[in-house]
């Protein structure tokens, strides 16, 4: 059976609240503790290959076992760094979003003359559980990711009898594609994480509906999600889009939010 999306129709009784952005302030501040991480492990594995490399490449013998233990060691110890960075920066990346996203959320109910204070529900404690796991996951994978492609960076340079130079230039570029990582997740991990705190309290509030707003925002949006702009969909399921029901920010890259439908709730100029 076709699925198909309902148009938003000008309200009568329904009230229809302010959509909540991510907050950029939030996004900048993960990231620039993101990077910090990321600096701070690039700028070691260099200082210490670097120093393993051209004492290992004047000896007669095979450096590659010597500087593979070296990553092996700086592997271990980079991997137990982002282990517990990871937890604290999710714990406080969480934290602070659902802070916002519930601030934002009681001020736009109180300036439609519904006052309200929300507590850590059974429908929040599970979004924000999913939002800490799924970040927690994400920045040791950006390490993970790094330290693999920068062994296999180091050994083969070994085997081709590269100089210095060399493995120094390739390390830089790896090191430009975690920070593109990085900022990646930042941007999209906050999208995510208003959506879903966001949800809970639609969810908590009882709302049944809300309206799918496209952000109109980056350089290629899914034009299916432009389409979708408008459309009521339900809180629940989400909007069937592509084949999927889905909600707005769940897919990587995803700016799109939504703005609350209060049924039979008179409109205040809103």
């Amino acid at each position: 059976m076709k699925k198909t999306k309902r148009k938003l129709k000008p309200p009568s009784n329904d009230l229809i609240l302010p959509a909540i952005h991510p907050n950029a302030g939030i996004e900048a501040a993960y990231r620039k503790k993101l990077m910090t991480l990321v600096d701070e492990m690039h700028n070691s594995l260099v200082y210490w290959l670097s120093a393993s490399y051209r004492a290992n490449m004047a000896m007669d013998a095979n450096p590659a076992d010597e500087l593979a233990e070296r990553m092996r060691r700086l592997g271990d110890q980079w991997l137990s760094r982002f282990e517990s960075g990871s937890l604290k920066l999710a714990e406080w990346f969480a934290g602070t979003n659902r802070s916002y996203t519930d601030g934002t959320l009681m001020k736009i109910l109180k300036d439609a003359g519904i006052a309200i204070d929300f507590k850590m529900t059974e429908t929040m404690r599970t979004a924000y559980s999913a939002v800490l796991h799924e970040n927690v996951s994400l920045i040791k994978s950006i390490a993970e990711r790094h330290l693999s492609e920068v062994e296999g960076l180091v050994l083969r340079s070994v085997q081709q009898g590269r100089n210095l130079g060399d493995l120094a230039d390739e390390l830089q570029r790896r090191y430009d594609l975690t920070r593109k990582r990085a900022a990646l997740i930042s941007r999209d991990q906050n999208n995510k994480a208003t959506s879903a705190m966001n949800r809970a309290r639609q969810l908590d509030l009882g709302i049944k509906q809300a309206v799918w707003k496209h952000s109109h925002a980056g350089a290629k949006p899914r034009l299916s999600h432009v389409k979708a702009h408008n459309t009521v969909y339900d809180v629940e399921k989400g909007a069937y889009i592509d084949g999927a029901w889905i909600f707005p920010g769940q897919l990587i890259n995803c700016r799109c939010g939504s703005r609350s439908v209060l049924e039979g709730v008179k409109r205040m100029g809103l």
